[in-house]
């Protein structure tokens, strides 16, 4: 029952123990909050004094002069509060302190009204400067913590309490109390209602609000913790996918995909069981990283889109996921530019990594495989097969790249690809219907091939 109904006040609750990556976000947004509120506090005992300076306020009290006393230290105080905002020193028993010092200052303020003006106490319970009470709980809501809000409110109620017993008792005791609102309204009497309304609205409004922030810092909490599970899952998928499915209009369920024409391509590296049996698990993975950030680099270069990793293998497609007219050409030369890499390129173990490339174009379907707790974002179809089977033939043939006739019409002739090797037709495992495919030539003429690259736009994607 009790947690019924915290969250029927209060929203869904948060989780109760956060990362404390999560905790430090929500803390650099509280920072960013208590500089505003600084900025707020300052505006507004500048606007006290602006509107003290030029209203005909020529005090009738030949004495001290509360009112700019008053100002002065609500004016030191609201700058100090500022800078240690700024340093992000602002512990919080100085906030507490600093909000009820807030509130105490104003009540102060609106006491100090019938000695300045040598007027009966209940002169002060008819300033307007009450109406700044409400301002000051409200600006508590701009940091997610009720607990400031109830200070707020819970202060100015009992100031308000206070100021109301001091007119009650002031004089000797000698009540001004009347019944009468035209004799309230038109003198310096007091009506007890009025105060009991305005002690009854600080409260209502201070709950309002603490309910509103309780269920704000809930959403909140649940926002952060969200966007840095969201920005930390995208690195296991790439950016591209993960905008697709959080943009999606509806909920991506099991099956919902799309047909495209679009290229795939199938990588894998040579020898790569041998190489591991050589390294510890740490010396593998730190190769692998190494091989996964340049090889990620050049295939984002050319509009790729990494769609699956498995072990040292990736899928990479071309058209599927971000628009690509020329997918076919760039897939080719995404494959030609990784093999420059690995024809250059040392890594941590002593030796290059030779990589096999199988190239496909043609329809298939992108989209979510799985089950409703389960998803996968993938690529399927006879031709993502295909594509998967030509990386396999390379060891047949002992060529690193082979497409098939489909790829190789579609790229076009271009001076930056090498003239194509006819192969034959072949028939791909798990397939009837024979393919025609074909290789490119020695990698040798691959550094000429990426430095015309480098020259020239490389994609006519926007």
């Amino acid at each position: 029952m009790k947690s019924t109904l915290s969250a029927f006040l209060f929203g869904k609750n948060a989780n109760s123990h956060l990362p404390e990556r999560v905790h430090n976000a929500i803390e650099k947004q509280q920072y960013e909050s208590e500089k505003l509120i600084g900025w707020v506090q300052l505006l507004l005992v500048t606007i006290f004094a602006t509107l003290y300076i030029i209203s005909p306020n020529k005090p009738m009290s030949d004495g001290i002069q509360p009112v700019p006393w008053a100002l002065g230290l609500y004016y030191l105080f609201t700058l100090k509060r500022l800078a240690l905002a700024y340093r992000n020193k602002l512990s919080t028993w100085f906030l507490t302190a600093s909000v009820i010092a807030d509130i105490g200052l104003l009540m102060v303020l609106i006491w100090s009204f019938h000695i300045q003006y040598m007027q009966p106490a209940s002169f002060y319970l008819k300033a307007p400067t009450v109406l700044y009470v409400f301002i000051f709980i409200a600006l508590r809501s701009l940091r997610f913590d009720p607990r400031y809000i109830l200070i707020a409110g819970g202060t100015a109620a009992a100031g308000w309490v206070i100021l109301t017993g001091y007119v009650i008792w002031s004089e000797g005791g000698k009540s001004m109390i009347t019944r009468d609102y035209v004799t309230y309204l038109t003198s310096n009497s007091i009506l007890i209602g009025a105060e009991v309304d305005k002690i009854i609205a600080i409260v209502l409004v201070t709950a309002v609000l603490a309910i509103a922030v309780m269920r704000a810092k809930r959403s909140f909490i649940r926002a952060v913790t969200d966007e840095i599970a969201a920005r930390d899952l995208s690195r296991f998928v790439s950016p591209e996918i993960a905008n697709r499915i959080t943009h999606a209009e509806q909920q991506i369920r099991p099956g919902d995909g799309d047909a495209v024409n679009a290229t795939v391509m199938f990588t894998d590296i040579e020898g790569f069981s041998s190489i591991s049996e050589k390294l510890s698990p740490k010396e593998l993975a730190t190769m692998l990283n190494e091989y996964f950030t340049e090889t990620s680099a050049l295939i984002s270069r050319f509009g790729g889109v990494i769609t699956q990793f498995e072990g040292d293998a990736m899928l990479i497609t071309f058209n599927a996921v971000t628009p690509d007219t020329d997918h076919a050409l760039n897939a080719v030369r995404t494959a030609l530019a990784i093999q420059d890499l690995s024809e250059r390129r040392i890594y941590s173990h002593g030796s290059p990594l030779k990589t096999r490339c199988g190239i496909n174009s043609g329809e298939i379907v992108i989209g979510a495989i799985g089950s409703e707790s389960r998803l996968t974002f993938t690529v399927h179809g006879d031709n993502v097969n295909i594509a998967s089977r030509l990386e396999s033939l390379n060891k047949e043939f002992g060529t690193y790249i082979l497409a098939t006739e489909d790829t190789m019409r579609a790229c076009g002739n271009h001076d930056d690809i090498p003239k194509w090797e006819e192969r034959g037709d072949v028939t791909v495992r798990g397939r009837e219907k024979s393919t025609k495919i074909f290789s490119l030539p020695p990698l040798k003429s691959a550094p000429r091939v990426l430095q015309q690259k480098s020259d020239s736009p490389i994609t006519s994607r926007d």
